[in-house]
């Protein structure tokens, strides 16, 4: 995202405490302040450099985590949030863009794929805290007047996807295959899910900047693929002709997610335009190429 804003003309700071980052994946041009978003210092930046308009990806992603430290999760995610908010509103911010969920909004669907107007039933701390934030910006649009876009992401993936920790199970899968290691499944593996390539995450991004009013959107392809398709695809991609294992089913793990961005697609004009093929084989190019850097170097 900062990349494409750099290339339409604007000025990027860029806020990350690099827990989960890295500095290599900031493009150049763009001002890298390695800070928390819940410090004094990250809420000064905002109000002093003149932010006008924050989009808020920053977060803490871990679902298993926020289960365990449900009082760090709205500490990051809520609390973090707000830190900048305020900042902002003190400042000159106009809009915000704010990276919510699709999947774990939604819980488990009455239908398929989901609106946005399907009931929303988070069962994960990190739910509730991005459909809190979701309405804190509500708050700030009707008292203060601040624009904003919630868009709902369904499952991203793409290059430069950090593999490890709370990673993607695409970022997971290549590189355990690109490895030659063991590629572990939970339970049946026929758990679906809805992934999103990160272009179009970012055409989604870039569609509403600058839009006024309050607005939530989702993004996602309407498609369900489950992990045992998923891994089909990127074994073939990778030319490794072995089965997955499978390991114990994660408990309580959602069953269905899939979204649509018909909403999307009538407001702005836009909606998702990468086949999961074309996305998965541009994604295990980039990964591909990593690995041979690696064993090079």
């Amino acid at each position: 995202m900062a990349g494409a804003l750099l290339a339409q003309g604007h000025r990027v700071l860029i806020v990350d405490d690099l827990s989960s980052g890295f500095k290599e994946n900031v493009p150049p041009g763009a001002e890298l302040h390695e800070l928390d978003i819940r410090s004094s210092a990250a809420a000064e930046l905002i109000r002093e450099q003149g932010v006008e308009i924050l989009v808020h990806h920053a977060a803490q992603m871990d679902v298993r985590r926020s289960v365990a430290d449900p009082v760090h999760d709205a500490s990051v995610n809520i609390v973090g949030t707000l830190n900048l908010l305020e900042a902002g509103r003190q400042g000159k911010l106009g809009q915000v863009i704010f990276a919510s969920t699709g999947g774990a909004m939604y819980g488990e669907q009455d239908y398929f794929p989901a609106d946005e107007a399907h009931p929303t039933r988070p069962v994960s701390p990190y739910g509730v805290a991005k459909h809190s934030v979701e309405r804190y910006l509500y708050y700030f649009h009707v008292q203060y007047g601040l624009h904003a876009c919630a868009l709902r992401y369904a499952n991203v993936y793409g290059p430069r996807q950090n593999p490890h920790g709370e990673a993607g199970v695409v970022a997971i899968f290549l590189d355990r295959l690109l490895s030659d290691r063991e590629v572990v499944i939970n339970g049946d593996g026929r758990q679906t899910r809805d992934y999103v390539f990160v272009g179009d995450v970012v055409a989604a991004n870039q569609a509403v900047l600058g839009r006024q009013g309050f607005h939530i959107y989702n993004v996602g392809t309407s498609r369900e693929t489950d992990v045992v398709e998923l891994y089909t695809h990127l074994a073939k991609a990778v030319g490794v002709n072995r089965a997955a294992s499978h390991g114990p089913a994660k408990a309580g793990e959602q069953v269905r997610s899939v979204i649509t961005s018909s909403l999307l697609a009538r407001e702005i004009g836009i909606e998702p335009k990468v086949r999961l093929e074309d996305g998965l084989r541009e994604t295990t190019d980039w990964f591909a190429s990593r690995h041979r850097a690696a064993r090079a170097g």
